[in-house]
């Protein structure tokens, strides 16, 4: 199976990469560390692909698409026509995600999983499993086959990037109301009360807000998904953009290729991920800290920090693709600064400053 095959085949950072690439870094013209995160960065690129100055060239960002059920207990503003709506103005470039894209000289990938209705606009990657997930409140979300094609689909969108030459990507998602379902793979996995992971969403109103929290609570109570067990949980409480996320970041990790994780939603997948292989997190990076309630506990739960702080909450991939320069700029120093002997800094003020 794929999803085993995968899971078996993700190992750990190269640390002999990792050795040579902060040695590098020590012996640039600069004063050791000072350039804080970037480095960070650069040591775990080279743990990740395996090479002490590690180099990024093509990036993608994958937006996975899929409606939920439990839009229909009201814990939505948005009507849950717009995620089919939304996807062509991804592909024109005229949405959040098709901005910022073009901006990072990104490629989109645009997929829809589990939209409701149908979808034929041109450069939609077709890839329903089915029309919508199950309404959690009431039941599980999808079966257990369907969790698992959800994922391996993602894999192979992965790893087909990937082949055509992808070096970084980006994960982004659309769902109207996958906040609820997001909010309830965290509660699962983490233990934390739901009134303090469950946020507003699409900025819902305080009489919304109570709902969702009750509903969360009730899709925890009518599926108990097990929490030691990554694909129950995504299966009985979980959506299929979360389940085809996941799997793109399985299969990044698999192929040794650095993944960057959006907001709240990207990071329930990484969430859902890290269950099902905890090696995973070495590959992911996170772009930004949500504005939705409850991320920086996700983010905790991970020991992931955030590069970005802009409040932002738009999904699609929006902080993810923002990072992606800053990704880049860390390879750019550890490949094109000088060192202090390339300077013609003496020996002795080298050996000082190391």
């Amino acid at each position: 199976m794929l999803l085993e095959k995968t899971l078996n085949g993700i190992g750990g950072l190269d640390e002999e990469a990792m050795m040579l690439a902060q040695r590098r870094l020590n012996s640039l013209i600069k004063p050791p560390g000072s350039l804080g995160r970037l480095e960070e960065i650069a040591v775990q690129l080279a743990g990740i692909t395996g090479q002490a100055r590690p180099e990024i060239g093509k990036k993608v960002v994958i937006v996975m698409a899929a409606d939920h059920g439990v839009v229909a207990e009201g814990v939505s503003a948005a009507p849950p026509e717009i995620t089919a709506q939304m996807l062509p103005a991804f592909l024109q470039g005229v949405a959040g995600i098709g901005v910022l894209a073009c901006q990072a000289e990104a490629q989109l990938v645009v997929v829809d999983i589990g939209v409701a209705g149908p979808v034929t606009y041109p450069g939609v990657v077709n890839k329903k499993i089915r029309a919508g997930s199950g309404n959690i409140a009431k039941g599980p979300a999808m079966t257990r086959n369907e969790a698992v094609q959800a994922l391996e689909t993602g894999i192979n969108i992965a790893r087909e990037e990937i082949k055509k030459g992808a070096t970084l990507l980006a994960t982004g998602d659309m769902g109207i109301g996958n906040t609820t379902p997001s909010s309830a793979v965290f509660a699962v996995l983490s233990g934390y009360p739901v009134e303090n992971i469950t946020g507003r969403g699409t900025l819902v109103n305080d009489e919304v807000l109570a709902r969702k929290i009750k509903v969360v609570a009730r899709a925890l109570e009518e599926n108990r998904p097990d929490p030691q067990n990554g694909l129950d949980v995504v299966a009985k409480v979980g959506g299929l953009e979360i389940a085809g996320l996941a799997g793109v970041i399985l299969g990044a990790a698999a192929c040794r290729v650095p993944v960057i994780l959006d907001g709240f939603i990207t990071t329930a997948a990484a969430l859902i991920a890290f269950a099902l292989q905890p090696r995973t997190k070495q590959f992911m990076l996170a772009s930004h800290l949500s504005g939705e309630q409850g991320h920086q506990l996700m983010l905790d739960y991970l020991g992931l920090k955030p590069m970005l702080y802009l409040n932002m909450r738009l999904g699609e991939g929006t902080g993810a693709v923002l990072a992606m320069p800053i990704v880049e700029a860390a390879t750019r120093i550890i490949n094109e600064m000088a060192s202090f002997r390339d300077a013609g800094v003496s020996d002795l003020e080298e050996e000082k400053l190391l």
